[in-house]
Parts: C-alpha cells; sequence; structure tokens
C-alpha cells in the first residue's frame, strides 16, 4: 500500500485527476481478483454450511464495495489541495462508504434470517417449533434492519458538515421541533419495542389461530408495525403490533394446536342416552378428523320441552375440530330422524273443546 501511495504522489505532480483515475483502476482490479479468489475458496468449503453459502451470496457484492471506499481513503488525504475539490472528495467517499457498509450490514441480516428459516420448514405437521422460530426470526431481523437503516441514514447526514451544523442549529434553536421530532418518533419506537416483544415472549406466532375482536382467523404476516389476520373468509384483518399488546385476544395454538370441540343436540326426554353415546362413538371411530383422545356424550341441561345432550370430541388443529362438529351434528340428526323420530323435540299442549255461544246459533 505505501508503495502504491508513493506512486500517487509522483503522478499526483503532473496530472492529479490522471493520478487518481489510475489509482482507482488499480484498486478496482486489485479487489475484483481478490474477491474472485476469496469467493471461489469460500465456496468451495460452504458445502455444509448454508450459512455461509447465504452469506456469500448476499454479502459479497457490497463487502467488496466497502474495501474499494476504505482503500480510497489513503490517496484523498494525499491529493493537493489547491488542485482538487479535496473536501467534496472525501466527503462523497465518506457518503458512499457509510451506504456500502449500511448495505452489507442489512445482507448480512438478511442472509442470517434466510438461512435460519430454511433449517427450520413450517410444512410439517408438527410444526409449533418452526413456527417459533419463524416468528422470532422475522420479527427480530426487521427491528434490527430498522435500527441498521435509521443508524445509517443518520451517519450518513453527518457526513456532510453542512448538513450537521443545519441540523443541530435547528435542535438547539427550536426547542418544539425537538418535542415535534419526538412525538412523530413515538409510533416507531412503540412498534419497534412492541415487535421485540412479540419476539421474545411470542403471545402470536406465524400461522397461529386467534379470535380477534369476535373473528376467527390465523395469523398470516408479522411486520414492524402491523399483524395481518387471515379470516376464515379470505378477508383480511390488518391489526396494529401494539394491539396484541395492550388487549385480551384468543390464541387456540399457543402451545399446541389440539383443541376440544362439543355439539348440543336438544332432544325429547323420551331419547335413550345410552343409544346416542354409542352411536356417537362409533360416528367418531369412523370420522378422519377425529384423533382418537376423547369422545363423551353428557346429558348437560333441560326445560320443559326438552333435554340437551352435549357431545364433546377432540381434534388435532381447529379446521379438524370444525369440520369434525359439522360431521356428528349431520349425522347424529340423521340418526334420530331415521330410527328415533319420537325423539325429536316436540311441542307438548292440551286444547279444551269450545263451547259455541247462544248468540252465534241465533244469528246463523
Amino acid at each position: 500500500m505505501s508503495d502504491i501511495v508513493a506512486t500517487f504522489q509522483l503522478l499526483a505532480g503532473a496530472s492529479p485527476w490522471a493520478a487518481l483515475l489510475v489509482y482507482v483502476v488499480w484498486v478496482w482490479v486489485g479487489i475484483w481478483i481478490a474477491g474472485q479468489v476469496t469467493h471461489y475458496a469460500l465456496a468451495r468449503v460452504s458445502g455444509p454450511f448454508p450459512f455461509l453459502h447465504r452469506l456469500l451470496d448476499y454479502a459479497f457484492p457490497p463487502a467488496r464495495m466497502v474495501v474499494f471506499f476504505l482503500l480510497l481513503l489513503p490517496v484523498l488525504r494525499n491529493l493537493p489541495p489547491e488542485r482538487m475539490p479535496v473536501a467534496l472528495l472525501r466527503d462523497i467517499n465518506s457518503l458512499l462508504l457509510s451506504i456500502a457498509l449500511t448495505w452489507t450490514l442489512v445482507r448480512i441480516v438478511a442472509a442470517a434470517r434466510d438461512a435460519i428459516l430454511d433449517a427450520h420448514p413450517v410444512d410439517s405437521a408438527d410444526n409449533l417449533v418452526a413456527r417459533r422460530v419463524h416468528t422470532q426470526t422475522r420479527v427480530l431481523s426487521r427491528s434490527m434492519i430498522a435500527l441498521i437503516l435509521l443508524v445509517g441514514t443518520g451517519l450518513a447526514l453527518m457526513t456532510f458538515p453542512a448538513l450537521n451544523q443545519v441540523g443541530t442549529s435547528l435542535l438547539a434553536a427550536g426547542g418544539l421541533a425537538g418535542v415535534a421530532v419526538g412525538f412523530a418518533a413515538k409510533p416507531i419506537f412503540t412498534n419497534l419495542l412492541a415487535g421485540l416483544q412479540i419476539a421474545l415472549t411470542q403471545p402470536i406466532r406465524l400461522d397461529d389461530v386467534v379470535i380477534v375482536q369476535n373473528e376467527w382467523g390465523r395469523i398470516g404476516e408479522i411486520t414492524g408495525t402491523y399483524v395481518v389476520v387471515d379470516l376464515w373468509d379470505q378477508r383480511r384483518m390488518v391489526v396494529p403490533l401494539t394491539w396484541f399488546i395492550e388487549n385480551p385476544f384468543q390464541n387456540w395454538t399457543r402451545h399446541n394446536a389440539e383443541l376440544l370441540a362439543y355439539v348440543l343436540l336438544w332432544l325429547d326426554y323420551r331419547t335413550p342416552v345410552e343409544v346416542v353415546r354409542a352411536e356417537a362413538i362409533r360416528l367418531c371411530k369412523q370420522a378422519p378428523e377425529w384423533d382418537g383422545r376423547l369422545v363423551e356424550v353428557q346429558l348437560v341441561d333441560s326445560n320443559a320441552q326438552a333435554m340437551q345432550l352435549r357431545v364433546l370430541v377432540s381434534a388435532a388443529n381447529a379446521d379438524l375440530a370444525w369440520h369434525l362438529r359439522c360431521r356428528l351434528r349431520e349425522e347424529l340428526i340423521a340418526f334420530i330422524q331415521r330410527d328415533y323420530p319420537e325423539c325429536l323435540p316436540r311441542l307438548r299442549a292440551e286444547a279444551g273443546l269450545s263451547q259455541t255461544p247462544p248468540e252465534a246459533g241465533l244469528s246463523g
């Protein structure tokens, strides 16, 4: 590096622009050759390491730009200030270096995120751990990328002294401006903290079955500011991220996806409960939605007209539980209609004989 700088100083005495161009070409060619060799060597050993393979694909090009702008710093210190706008070139190089460094860090986070997601697929039947990892990874990666972009933007703006002085004078002169900026930034930091809290405590995860404001759906997407709930009728409910921290809601798959479902039947008092119980057990054993854990038939209520039977069953998840409820309700009603039609609910009443008033007969 010292020999290159010395050569540049000799060339700069005659033509600084030509010397700068020669140096830039030398540096770029050297970085390209070294990058190709390094990329080839790392690619040969990245087979058993998915993260290293992702890192080469994602972060290698911006990292090469970071090295390029770093190597331009020594030559910019040796430019003759009386013949070239040295300060402007340094500011531009620092700005591009900040952008390339921010880009590199963002791509490193993206590489780690995708490598973790690929290692935990969610297309398996028991995907509770995978969904937890996906939720934490996506939320934390978005938060880290937002923080990196915020810091990188600040460093890029501080590159130019003029903008730095203007910003400092505005903050020092106007206290109201600082208050306004604080209020404007409050939702950003609130959502950032809410996202971190959801990622760490995980009240919701991707693909969780939830009841939000009396709507049944699944968590389809978690961003840095809102959550998209895919409702059962293909609608999409967009809920602010902080809502899940500040309000109660139902999560049907918090620890596992298994659920209990029930069917209520109003029947006449002459209904043989044991026969209905045996039929419910038989139907559950034939139903593909039943997971084999539980089936119970109990008399849970009664009134002057009928009694109420509850058929309590179990299923592996919410979808199967819903379909099992519909299947049992339909087939049990069909069974009672076919074999015990007299046991359907009925209204009992006694009608007395009415007497015809005398004046009605005379009027005829």
